[in-house]
């Protein structure tokens, strides 16, 4: 087993060298039931302290990417196991840009909030606030929680990150902070959107995105309009929207192949195939669950769309992403939901 680096959250600290590996979660989206019965499967089992604990001889912890809150039918459910496996140090957790949003949405500012309370960012929370209304002390902590999450890890063999590892950055974001977590002065920061904290959260729970050519415009399975489109960090010399487009939403057959413009192409950044295994989540694939190129996995594969909760089972001294090492629930027993961003 390869030697790890002692990982740091906030205060926690773990001693690394005794894990055998780690089964790392795509976003769950309030599918509590389903994220049970994933982590059944992975063997994991309630203890008597209401942990979801590795039962196996050797050591295991999960890692989610994000992404706990919206749109499914269980997501208070889905809080409570995941922040009781993360404070018993059974699990670790990454920001995601739903609950960045549900942090902004509010973050009072002078005037409104730093998340304004449009129609679109109405529905978005909607399903959330209306499962936790009964519970509004309890909801208080877990937005406390979110202040507190990690934007990105890093372990000796591999990284986690919601949407996007950019390392220019992070490297600038510790240079500044020395620890990968928010807090709210962080937060209040992101007001400004020049500002480094909403450039690092940005991009980090988010990714990268390019302008549609005006007067083109993508309608999402969500039936929203978009004027954007997202893209891949690992496609290396780029040349055309088709080379890094990475969405379901088709991009229209007259501008697939339209050149990147050297504006276009300073905004990417490139993960190289010699990096560390980087596993991420929110861009809902379909499909089979594969790794993306050679060292990145993506694990989100719409959980609560009709699609699957997907785990990848990495083994300490792996030397290669496997097709096997990907385990998932289908849910195609749910009804169809309201994708948003």
């Amino acid at each position: 087993m390869a030697i790890i680096d002692v990982l740091k959250q906030g205060a926690q600290v773990i001693e690394a060298e005794s894990i055998e590996g780690y089964d790392i979660i795509g976003d769950v989206h309030g599918c509590a039931s389903v994220l049970v019965e994933l982590l059944e499967k992975l063997n994991y089992r309630l203890a008597a302290d209401s942990v979801y604990r590795y039962a196996g001889e050797s050591v295991r912890k999960v890692i989610f990417l994000g992404d706990l809150v919206d749109r499914g039918p269980e997501i208070l459910q889905t809080l409570r196991l995941v922040k009781a496996m993360v404070d018993a140090g059974e699990a670790y957790i990454v920001l995601g840009n739903h609950e960045f949003s549900a942090i902004a949405y509010f973050t009072p500012l002078e005037k409104g909030f730093l998340r304004p309370h449009t129609l679109r960012s109405d529905e978005q929370i909607n399903e959330t606030l209306q499962q936790l209304e009964g519970v509004a002390e309890e909801w208080q902590i877990y937005l406390q929680w979110f202040k507190t999450l990690p934007l990105f890890l890093e372990f000796g063999e591999f990284r986690v990150v919601h949407a996007c590892w950019d390392q220019g950055l992070i490297s600038e974001y510790l240079r500044h902070f020395e620890t990968p977590c928010i807090s709210p002065d962080r937060i209040n920061e992101c007001v400004d959107h020049k500002s480094l904290s909403f450039r690092v959260i940005d991009r980090l729970t988010r990714g990268i995105s390019l302008h549609l050519p005006e007067g083109i415009k993508i309608k999402g399975r969500d039936g929203y309009l978009r004027h954007n489109f997202r893209v891949n960090f690992w496609t290396k010399d780029p040349v055309t929207y088709k080379d890094v487009h990475f969405q379901p939403d088709k991009l229209p057959a007259s501008i697939s192949q339209r050149l990147l413009s050297d504006d276009e192409k300073r905004q990417l950044v490139y993960y190289g195939e010699s990096e560390k295994f980087l596993f991420i989540g929110h861009y809902w694939l379909k499909g089979k669950p594969l790794p993306v190129s050679n060292n990145i996995a993506c694990l989100d594969y719409s959980a609560v769309h009709n699609g699957k909760l997907v785990a990848y089972r990495f083994n300490c001294g792996d030397k290669a992403l496997k097709a096997s090492a990907f385990v998932c629930i289908k849910t195609n027993d749910f009804p169809e939901g309201t994708i948003n961003e």
